[in-house]
This record gives structure tokens, C-alpha cells and sequence, in this order.
């Protein structure tokens, strides 16, 4: 899936770990931290922020035409690792 932003635009962008269908974080299981890796030139990456089950990321700036892969990398209470990727086009709305 791809989203888009304005590169005037300050938004938060995030991932539900547990959603309702598919949810990859086992019951009980908690998210102990979370990165995201942007490339460098892209957009600037204000705040990040996570609860037990969720990630979120607040971004600014970006240059029209640009594709960016934001990736959030999380670390579980119960020592698990996992990443998604949010595919991001920067682009007037």
C-alpha cells in the first residue's frame, strides 16, 4: 500500500501491531521499542512514539515525485524483532 503526503504537510503515520484481522503481536505481548529508518533526504522524522501495540511517526518536509519506504522496526517483551515497510509518495493534494 501506498500513501501520500503534501511535502507542506506535518502528519503522523503509524502501525497497529495487533489489528483485528491478522494481527502479528501474540496476546499479552507487548512492543518494548521502535525505531523507523527514513533515508537520509527524504523526509525529516519530527517524533516517534509507540504504546503496547502500536507504532506511530510524525514527519514533515519531502520533495515532490519522491517515493519514500518508511520502515519501523519493533522489539517485543518477549524478545521477537520484526519491520514494516509504509511506502510514501510525496505529492500536492
Amino acid at each position: 500500500m501506498t500513501l501520500t503526503k503534501d511535502p507542506d504537510a506535518t502528519l503522523d503515520y503509524g502501525v497497529n501491531w495487533r489489528p483485528e484481522r491478522l494481527p502479528w503481536l501474540s496476546t499479552g505481548e507487548s512492543i518494548v521499542s521502535s525505531s523507523w529508518m527514513v533515508p537520509d533526504g527524504t523526509v525529516t522524522v519530527l517524533t516517534e512514539s509507540h504504546t503496547d501495540t502500536t507504532t506511530t511517526v510524525w514527519l514533515s518536509g519531502g520533495t515532490l515525485g519522491q517515493l519514500v519506504n518508511l520502515v519501523n522496526r519493533i522489539t517485543t517483551d518477549q524478545g521477537r524483532t520484526e519491520d514494516r515497510t509504509i511506502c510514501l509518495r510525496i505529492k500536492n493534494h
